[in-house]
């Protein structure tokens, strides 16, 4: 007897939800320096005190603003031609909202541990692998079901590759911030080196998912 099919619904709903998720996560990054101002300002101390003191958390801020930009824009693009959802991509994407959502609290960590806190850089870099690993897994359930997208192969191996080489990236910025803890968030000028990384894995995956279509 055939396995029944998975009830789908319209797509519309959920990407207004995952939008407004992410629009929530980035105002959320602003709160932490909106409370310092006014800390400042108590004490008596001028604007200048304040970017001296909280450098660090505008720093994380800004960092944490384009990174969960940049996430979304990779989901954006994903899901512009997703027309139909059921309950395990639903549930995946509420572990990519979970991710999206606790990144303020990192950047949060960051930016007021002392900068000698392995365990805070460790925390936020893992949570980027985590963000990349579970959009990685979205991709992935998105290709194996053809009934809820019209995305073509070409897109999805480039897809992947792109989630692919942030987790490398990711991952190894966790571990140069780790060896160098001087770095500090310099270790994650590795970003520069994601069209490189991505073409290669690229070429990799072709080879491998259709080995027709790779470029001789």
């Amino acid at each position: 007897m055939a396995e029944k099919a998975a009830i789908s619904y319209a797509a519309e709903r959920p990407k207004a939800f995952v939008d407004a998720v992410v629009a929530i996560a980035l105002t959320l990054l602003i709160l932490p320096l909106m409370e310092s101002v006014g800390e400042v300002a108590g004490a008596g101390e001028g604007t200048l005190s304040w970017l001296t003191e909280h450098s660090g958390q505008l720093v994380s801020f800004v960092l944490s603003f384009l990174l969960i930009a940049m996430f979304w824009m990779i989901h954006h693009r994903l899901f512009a031609e997703v027309h139909r959802v059921n309950s395990p991509l639903l549930w995946l994407l509420a572990a990519w909202m979970l991710t999206i959502v606790w990144l303020p609290v990192t950047t949060a960590i960051t930016g007021h541990m002392p900068g000698e806190d392995l365990l805070a850089r460790l925390v936020y870099t893992g949570s980027l692998v985590l963000t990349a690993l579970v959009s990685l897994m979205v991709r992935l359930y998105l290709r194996s079901h053809p009934d809820l997208h019209s995305i073509d192969r070409a897109s999805f191996v480039g897809g992947i590759a792109a989630d692919l080489s942030l987790v490398l990236l990711f991952l190894l910025a966790m571990l140069l911030t780790t060896a160098f803890p001087v770095l500090g968030y310099w270790a994650f000028l590795v970003m520069v080196l994601s069209g490189p990384v991505q073409a290669v894995s690229g070429r990799m995956l072709r080879r491998r998912l259709h080995p027709g279509d790779a470029v001789q």
